[in-house]
């Protein structure tokens, strides 16, 4: 089990992507991702992070109406094999970087899910983390929820912990992914406008509650009735903000997460040594 004295030994620099997505189309969606990564990694990004459901847009209709253009397929080990991909995929290669990308993804069971696909510098694509918490009917009716044990990945040292959306607003959700040993709470989304100011509430509460960084992926636009609201942004380890987009328009948030910010936080703030003591039963 980590610990929280386990830290980082460089700065990881990370860049959210800010992006409006065109329902139904997961290659051209992709394909505009890979544009972001290429102009990320030209910024020294090793990590790029896109909005929730961005390779088929974050427009529920239109992904019922069009669902077998919307999804794709998971094996029964999560990797995913999809020609409309290749452009995100061979970018995430060609750069080194490690790309999460939210997706509507048909598992081996025949359950859909809101997903967090990783598209790793090796060149696998896989269904990195499933969203625990559905949006009330809207993606129940859709969507089948997660059921944790999974969005844990490294990159240089740092451990990045996956959430999308709603999972942000359970303490409990961010908590457990720091106690796995989660340096970095990414959280990909599609608040839309008006309420993304709740995730400037709880995106920062979620990184000083846990003593990490908090990253916030939103879209922007969207259908006309639930348009999307931007202000991505990223959090320091005692709840500060790092960096803030803006509230329209395609953006790329270049950020620089430094080991050290984690170290003096924790050096006085310790919530998460004594929850992580509790557990192992020391006193």
């Amino acid at each position: 089990m980590h610990t929280p004295t386990d830290i980082p030994a460089a700065p990881l620099r990370l860049a959210v992507l800010q992006a409006e997505a065109t329902p139904a189309d997961v290659t051209g969606n992709s394909e505009q991702a890979a544009r972001m990564v290429t102009e990320a990694a030209q910024q020294g990004a090793r990590v790029a992070v896109l909005p929730e459901l961005h390779l088929c847009g974050y427009d529920l209709p239109a992904l019922v109406g069009n669902v077998g253009s919307c999804e794709v397929l998971a094996d029964a080990a999560g990797t995913i094999a999809d020609r409309r991909l290749d452009a995100l995929t061979e970018e995430a290669v060609r750069t080194g970087t490690l790309v999460l990308a939210g997706a509507a993804v048909r598992r081996a069971d025949g359950r859909l899910v809101n997903g967090l696909l990783r598209f790793a510098p090796s060149g696998s694509v896989s269904l990195g983390y499933t969203k625990q918490h559905l949006w009330h009917s809207d993606e129940a009716r859709i969507f089948t929820a997660g059921t944790g044990g999974d969005g844990l990945w490294e990159v240089d040292g740092w451990r990045l912990g996956g959430a999308i959306c709603y999972d942000m607003s359970f303490a409990a959700h961010a908590g457990a992914s720091a106690l796995s040993g989660a340096h970095v709470y990414v959280c990909p989304s599609a608040f839309i406008v008006g309420a993304e100011r709740r995730a400037a509430v709880y995106m920062p509460a979620r990184a000083l509650e846990n003593t990490v960084y908090s990253v916030f992926a939103n879209s922007v636009g969207g259908p006309a009735d639930r348009r999307t609201g931007g202000a991505s942004a990223v959090y320091a380890p005692d709840g500060s903000l790092v960096d803030i987009a803006g509230t329209d328009g395609d953006q790329i948030l270049i950020s620089e997460l430094e080991p050290g910010r984690i170290t003096s936080t924790r050096t006085f703030l310790h919530m998460l040594a004594e929850r992580s003591e509790s557990q192992t039963g020391r006193r």
